[in-house]
C-alpha cells in the first residue's frame, strides 16, 4: 500500500562517510516499503544548482568563505522551490544528500563564519523547511578524506576536489560541528558510525528508519508548506 504523507529525510556526513551510497540504498529500501521516493543532493538537483556545485568544488575556484556560503544558499533556494517542495506537495518522500546542517558544519565550524548569520540564511533559503529525520554518518576525517579523494581522483586528480583539499584541521572542525548539531537536536539527528562493511552500516540505518518512521507513520506531520 502506497503512503501519501510526504517525508523529508536528509543524509549528512563528512567527506568519504558513505552518505551518498547509503542514500541510494535507503531509497531502494523505502521504495520496497511502498514509498514513492525522490533522491536529490545539495548543492545540486537543478540545472542552476548543479552549475553552482561545479564552481564550489572546482579546485581552481578562488572563493572567499562568504561567497561560498552565499552560493550554497542560492543553490538551496532554487533546489527547494524547483524540486523538493513540489515533490513533497505531491506526496513524495524526498531523500536529500546534505542540507542545512552541512552549511552549519562546513561554513560555520569549518570556515568560522558567523553561526547566527548562517542560521538566518538557512531559514530563508530553505523557506523554513526542516527534515523529519536526519541520518548523520560519522567517520574519522583522516580516513574519510582519503576515501573521498580516491573516489574523486578521475574528476579532480589525486588531491580531490576543492573541499577535499582542505586541511585535516578543517575536516575535524566540520565533524565537531556535526556532533554539536546532533547533541542539540537529538530527536531529529541520528548518529550512525560508518562501518567498513557496507551491509552493517546499511542495516543500522534501516533499523533507525524502521524505528523512527515506518513503525510510527501514523504520528507523522506534514512538513510541506
Amino acid at each position: 500500500m502506497k503512503k501519501s504523507k510526504p517525508l523529508f529525510i536528509t543524509m549528512e556526513g563528512g567527506e568519504g562517510s558513505g552518505k551518498t551510497t547509503h542514500s541510494h540504498l535507503l531509497k531502494e529500501y523505502l521504495e520496497d516499503k511502498g514509498f514513492s521516493v525522490i533522491l536529490t543532493r545539495e548543492p545540486g538537483g537543478t540545472v542552476l544548482a548543479e552549475s553552482i556545485r561545479k564552481i564550489i568544488l572546482e579546485p581552481g575556484s578562488n572563493l572567499v568563505p562568504l561567497s561560498e556560503l552565499l552560493l550554497y544558499e542560492a543553490a538551496r533556494a532554487q533546489h527547494i522551490q524547483e524540486i523538493i517542495l513540489p515533490a513533497l506537495r505531491n506526496g513524495k518522500t524526498v531523500i536529500c544528500d546534505r542540507f542545512t546542517d552541512a552549511t552549519v558544519a562546513y561554513q560555520g565550524y569549518g570556515r568560522k563564519l558567523n553561526l547566527s548569520l548562517i542560521q538566518k540564511l538557512n531559514a530563508a533559503a530553505s523557506f523554513g523547511l526542516k527534515p523529519f529525520i536526519t541520518i548523520y554518518m560519522d567517520i574519522n576525517p583522516s580516513l574519510g578524506v582519503g576515501k573521498a579523494k580516491d573516489l574523486d581522483k578521475e574528476s579532480y586528480g589525486k588531491s580531490g576536489d576543492r573541499i577535499e583539499r582542505e586541511s585535516l584541521s578543517f575536516h575535524k572542525a566540520v565533524r565537531k560541528g556535526y556532533l554539536a548539531l546532533a547533541k542539540k537536536y537529538p530527536k531529529r539527528i541520528k548518529i550512525i558510525k560508518t562501518n567498513p562493511d557496507v551491509n552493517k552500516t546499511r542495516d543500522l540505518i534501516r533499523k533507525e528508519i524502521d524505528r523512527r518512521i515506518i513503525s510510527n507513520y501514523s504520528l507523522l506531520t506534514t512538513h510541506c508548506r
